[in-house]
This record gives structure tokens, C-alpha cells and sequence, in this order.
């Protein structure tokens, strides 16, 4: 019998590929799972410090962890029509919010990698900006919070915007927030593309038979949920 240490968030997304295989609705063989809930930047810093044999993690943070992890096949969530947003208490155009301080799920979120690249696309070649602008957000004015607190953080006036993900995105107007831009929608408008949020990912050291009977079973957990 070989136990996995096994990360994931409790969003909706995670649960739903997760749960046939924790709670034993599927044949797992000799492999058991020690399931560890937390929120995906706490879960992306685990994986930097090789603290987790399989998890969940933000595409932006598996590009630090290619050489001691490798990308499952299945369980990976991509955004069509559905990615990060940026909300305020008050309507306002996202040119009103330079200088002023927002709240981020964690600096190795895809949120916030999407975040810096439309900052960046605010000074292209060929934009209406004729003299290079500063970021909207610099870093003294970046604050992390777990993903969970940032809507009751503008809320609250503890910060001015709010980068939200997970069920946030649908849940911000029980709050009064009011959305000021959909980054998802600005990627598919950019790419053509849908946009690669997060996936699952296994230890190298793990060795490749087992991280493909891994896969295989993280596929029929898949399958559960869908059927």
C-alpha cells in the first residue's frame, strides 16, 4: 500500500475532480491519498518546497517547478468566458485605479501573472499611450491575502481593488463589489484562447510507472464527476 500526500484548494473546481478519489467512490489500487485543503498560493508554495507528492497548482507557479515536478494529463482547469476579475466598491474605469492599492491571491497565481501581462499591454507599441505610462500597480501598493478575504477586504476599505477568483468571481455582488474588468475575457480577446488557470501536477521523484498509475486514477476521478 503506497500513501500520497495529495494538495488541493476547497473551490468548487478542485472538489469536483477530487472527489471520487479521496472518498473512495473509485478503484484507487494500492495507492491511498492523505488529502491536504488549502488555498492554491499556499499550495503553490508547498510545491516550491517539495512538500507535496501530488497537487494542484497555478499554471503561473508550475513554471518554477518543471524540474521537480511533472504535469499531469487530467484534472487541469481552463477558463472559457470565466477568468480572474478585478472589483471595486464603486464603478470606475481601471485607468481610475493607478496608484491605488489591491488586494492579489498570491504572487504565483495565473491571476496574477494575467494581471501583469494587461498591465503591460497598457504601454505596447501601437496602444493610444504616446508617452509610457507607470504600472497601475506598483509593488508597495500590492497586498496578498488567501483568495477567500480579498472580496470582504474592499469591502472593509482595507484596499481599493480586489483581484478575485474560484466562486469569487460569481459571489462579488452579495458584497456590493462592482466588476471593473474580467482579465479572462481581455486573454480570449488578446489570444483566441482559452485561458490555462491551474493543474495537477506529481513529483518526479515519484518515478514515471507510478506517476502514470497517478494519472490513471486522477482520470477515472475525472470521469466520476462528469458521468
Amino acid at each position: 500500500m503506497k500513501t500520497l500526500t495529495l494538495g488541493y484548494s476547497p473551490c468548487p473546481n478542485d472538489t469536483f475532480i477530487f472527489y471520487a478519489l479521496v472518498h473512495g467512490k473509485i478503484d484507487t489500487g494500492d495507492l491511498r491519498f492523505k488529502e491536504i485543503l488549502e488555498d492554491v498560493e499556499t499550495l503553490n508554495q508547498m510545491a516550491i518546497n517539495e512538500s507535496l507528492d501530488i497537487t494542484k497548482v497555478s499554471y503561473h507557479a508550475f513554471g518554477y517547478l518543471r524540474k521537480n515536478y511533472c504535469l499531469l494529463r487530467s484534472g487541469s482547469a481552463m477558463g472559457k468566458s470565466c477568468g480572474p476579475l478585478i472589483v471595486t466598491m464603486e464603478e470606475c474605469e481601471i485607468r481610475d485605479l493607478r496608484g491605488k492599492k489591491i488586494a492579489i491571491p498570491g504572487r504565483l497565481t495565473t491571476a496574477y501573472l494575467l494581471l501583469q501581462l494587461y498591465d503591460a499591454s497598457l504601454n505596447r507599441p501601437g496602444t493610444d499611450n504616446r508617452v509610457k505610462m507607470p504600472r497601475l500597480f506598483s509593488e508597495e501598493n500590492i497586498k496578498v491575502l488567501p483568495f477567500h478575504k480579498i472580496m470582504s477586504a474592499v469591502k472593509n476599505g482595507a484596499v481599493d481593488a480586489g483581484l478575485i477568483i474560484h466562486e469569487s468571481r460569481f459571489t462579488y455582488p452579495a458584497y456590493g463589489l462592482k466588476k471593473v474588468i474580467d482579465l479572462g475575457e481581455w486573454w480570449e480577446k488578446e489570444t483566441g484562447l482559452p485561458l490555462p488557470l491551474g493543474g495537477v501536477i506529481a513529483r518526479r521523484s515519484l518515478g514515471n510507472d507510478l506517476s502514470r498509475k497517478i494519472e490513471r486514477v486522477l482520470r477515472e476521478s475525472v470521469k466520476y464527476a462528469m458521468s
